[in-house]
């Protein structure tokens, strides 16, 4: 089961801080999660330019120049904020029970760990 999921806070636990130009300490809502390559991308978080080539749409509108889009960010370097006190905690899975049209099933649900939690 995924830790992360889109849509969920995160904050950028490595890098370089703020002052340094970097993005570590700062927050954001997941937009994509590549699960393949063990990478998310963050609104607002590894900003990088790119240039993107001169051409025309079909209304003849100009289109290309220098565009900042966020690019990728391995998963490791992220953590899950929990919703409560805003800042960043471990993820936990516990095992719940779900009644659906009369039927019981176990499913593994993921919450937010408090700090010095015990299972």
């Amino acid at each position: 089961m995924a830790t992360i999921k889109k849509g969920d806070l995160v904050q950028v636990i490595s890098g370089a801080t703020e002052a340094r130009g970097g993005d570590r300490g700062k927050q954001g809502r997941v937009i994509e999660v590549l699960a393949d390559k063990n990478r998310v991308v963050v609104e607002g978080i590894n900003l990088v330019t790119k240039h993107v080539r001169v051409g025309q749409t079909q209304r003849g509108t100009k289109t290309g120049g220098i565009e900042t889009h966020e690019a990728p960010i391995h998963v490791s370097n992220v953590m899950l904020v929990d919703p409560k006190t805003k800042k960043p905690t471990r993820v936990g899975f516990r095992e719940e029970t779900v009644e659906k049209n009369g039927v019981s099933k176990t499913v593994r649900v993921r919450y937010a760990k408090k700090s010095g939690e015990k299972f």
